[in-house]
């Protein structure tokens, strides 16, 4: 395949929110069928509805596609020969494009009113008939109509369908799709106060930067014939067409933002790896050549073709994404692993913000096998490990007593243990498997269960009834920290005994 007949394809996000989890899908399909062609994936920002516009959300477009690793080839920020590759920036060539279909005759200047159109869409519904404009404005003839703009008399420009016949296109994804032309409305394709609508100003866009294959949702599938139409109009070559299914919800609603599609920098603050909510959104709608479910940023682009994406909609699953993403944790290596975790424990407020320290870099590091298996998300591991950060534990006393065990049993189980520990420290062999030896002899002598004991002590230390490994977490801990906890303990206990 040479240069010149690479597919170029595009995500033209509109800046008027956040991007979420159903944009990103449709830009993730456009990005992995470039990848996997060798062609370019363009980045367009279509800011021509001004009024819309939410401050943050282009920034949060361009983090959105960074921390997915979508890097875009042309566009914004990193430039290209066809920008600009902002709408508002390219207000004249829409006014050019619009001026020669109004010359061509196949668009017209519609003078009517808010008032009078909302009449005529009154009058459709009453009659069951499908809300179009009626052509009255259709017939002026243009001169009269130049003249009547030149006098400043308010206007739109609409394009003028064909009124028999149809329109019709392929779909690379679902086949001949055709439209009755008499059903097809003439479009607005230029606002009363100079802007271009989606509709001419995306079509232009396509043709003079080259666009290939248009891909997105197939909400555009009804909007399709009047871009059809444009194109024939110009002269100019259809690109491909192609129209992704939806994503639904666990409901088979439409998944949208009031329905739970959380955005994209959401579930990068709430600790999901970036590969993983690429893997999961990958396998909405496209099928995998095997089996495999975890598949690596390679394996996905190798694999990716467009034959492969279904036309039916997917469920978007919030479980499958957790289960996913405990995946990548699980097999990251955990020096890795450790480094994802900072940020999480400084917005935990457990370590400071900034260059983390290298004691506190190698505590994380050492944490990490305790949890690794446990997490499903980042976000997760501060809340199962703070107590490795914090001097004092607090915790309900009840809880050190093990089922079946009295105060006093408990009181005396605990002082033996701080007596074996304190020896362990001075003969310096405060590891793991040394610490588990060492206290299931001292369950066997004490002639009391290994869950009694190991669970008192396991409160002791952490103040939690469930934490990651006792005697892993000891190690990690250090000897002295152990120590005064378990002096803390029983000080708890010891206090409860002169109560009673």
């Amino acid at each position: 395949m040479s240069s010149s007949s690479l597919p170029r394809v595009r995500y033209a996000p509109s800046p008027t929110g956040f991007p979420h989890v159903g944009n990103i899908h449709t830009a993730l399909f456009n990005w992995l069928f470039a990848r996997h062609t060798g062609g370019a994936f363009i980045l367009r920002i279509e800011d021509t509805d001004q009024d819309r516009i939410v401050p943050g959300s282009l920034e949060a477009i361009y983090a959105s596609l960074r921390w997915l690793g979508m890097q875009w080839d042309e566009g914004p920020e990193v430039g290209g020969p066809l920008g600009p590759y902002f709408q508002s920036e390219r207000l004249p060539i829409y006014r050019a494009h619009a001026e020669e279909l109004l010359q061509k005759g196949l668009a017209y200047r519609c003078f009517c009113s808010q008032e009078r159109l909302a009449e005529v869409r009154a009058a459709q519904e009453a009659r069951r008939e499908p809300p179009r404009y009626d052509q009255l404005c259709r017939g002026i003839d243009p001169a009269v109509g130049a003249q009547r703009a030149r006098d400043g008399e308010p206007y739109v420009i609409r394009l003028a369908v064909p009124n028999s016949g149809e329109t019709a296109f392929h779909d690379v994804l679902r086949g001949e799709i055709a439209f009755q032309n008499a059903l097809i409305d003439d479009q607005v394709l230029v606002k009363s106060d100079g802007w271009p609508t989606y509709h001419l100003a995306n079509v232009v866009d396509d043709h003079l930067m080259g666009i290939t294959h248009v891909l997105r949702g197939d909400e555009w599938i009804s909007s399709t014939p009047k871009h059809v139409l444009l194109y024939r109009f110009f002269g100019w070559e259809l690109p491909s067409f192609g129209h992704f299914p939806i994503l639904l919800t666990a409901t088979r609603a439409k998944l949208s933002k009031r329905r739970g599609a959380p955005d994209i920098l959401d579930l990068r603050a709430n600790g999901y790896i970036p590969d993983a909510v690429v893997n999961f959104l990958s396998l909405l709608g496209w099928s995998p050549e095997g089996k495999e479910e975890v598949l690596s940023r390679a394996e996905l682009i190798g694999q990716f073709t467009l034959e492969r994406v279904g036309a039916t909609p997917s469920i978007y699953s919030p479980e499958k994404l957790d289960w996913l993403n405990g995946q990548y944790i699980r097999q990251m290596p955990p020096r890795e692993l450790a480094e994802h975790l900072i940020p999480f424990f400084q917005e935990a407020g457990l370590i400071p913000f900034g260059a983390a320290p290298p004691v506190d870099r190698e505590r994380i590091a050492r944490i990490v096998p305790l949890i690794q298996e446990r997490i499903k998300t980042l976000k997760e591991a501060p809340e199962l490990s703070d107590f490795f950060f914090k001097e004092q534990i607090i915790y309900d006393p009840a809880l050190l007593i093990a089922k079946g065990w009295s105060l006093e049993q408990t009181l005396a189980a605990l002082r033996t243990s701080r007596d074996t520990l304190a020896a362990a420290r001075a003969s310096g062999a405060f590891d793991e498997s040394h610490l588990e030896h060492t206290f299931r002899e001292l369950a066997a002598n004490l002639g009391v269960k290994t869950g009694q004991l190991f669970g008192s002590l396991r409160v002791a230390v952490t103040g939690r009834a469930v934490a990651p490994p006792l005697f892993q977490t000891m190690a990690v801990l250090g000897p002295d920290l152990v120590l005064r906890r378990l002096d803390a303990a029983i000080d708890l206990l010891g206090a409860g005994v002169q109560a009673s």
